[in-house]
């Protein structure tokens, strides 16, 4: 088992291989955390939310959820979640997207960290794509409003995936102090890859 705990605002990334399980938990609550998939052998392919959400006939992820690739192929299965709230349409903070929303400049953000994360792996700001945003309450109102709201997960809640092929993981801690996606005080996570479920 390797075991990594991610400090507020930090980020991490790793190659989780086919039939490991990437377990990831809150350990305070109210921690969004930002996370991106990509095919180890091609990451061209990668985590395609609006097939996702499309295939799964919801946009919430849960246990027993997939999250699918652009190529119609399953990176991940969610094989157990206690928290039971996963965003799907949100997508990840930016300096930009601070600035619009909240006037504020030279913010951290998930982007930046999400760029750090994936250049091991020799990807580039033009591989982010649309995220899942584990932890984060994105609630969908009857006439479609969305809001970023306080989130449900308790200290301790985990979710956990099986990988389905042999995949690069990246994710960021959320470091957003202007929405209640960190609860306003980013808290550390952990981060477990576990050997082959049996």
């Amino acid at each position: 088992m390797q075991k990594t705990i991610v400090e507020p605002r930090g980020y991490w990334s790793g190659i989780v291989k086919r039939g490991q399980i990437l377990r990831l938990t809150d350990l305070e609550g109210q921690q969004a955390v930002d996370f991106l998939c990509y095919n180890a052998a091609d990451p061209l392919e990668r985590y395609c939310a609006t097939d996702t959400i499309k295939i799964a006939g919801r946009l919430f992820i849960g246990e027993g959820s997939r999250l699918y690739s652009d190529m119609g192929n399953v990176l991940f299965t969610v094989v157990e979640d206690t928290c039971g709230r996963h965003d799907t349409i949100a997508g990840c903070c930016s300096r930009e997207s601070n600035v619009v929303r909240y006037g504020v400049h030279d913010t951290p953000n998930c982007r930046d960290n999400l760029v750090k994360a994936l250049q091991p792996f020799g990807l580039t700001k033009r591989d982010i794509v649309a995220n899942v945003n584990f932890f984060m309450y994105v609630p969908i109102g009857p006439d479609g409003e969305m809001a970023v709201v306080d989130g449900v997960s308790k200290p301790g809640d985990r979710v956990a995936l099986r990988a389905e092929m042999d995949v690069i993981a990246a994710l960021s801690n959320c470091p957003q102090i202007y929405n209640p996606a960190a609860g306003y005080n980013p808290t550390p996570i952990a981060v477990e890859i576990l050997e082959e479920s049996r």
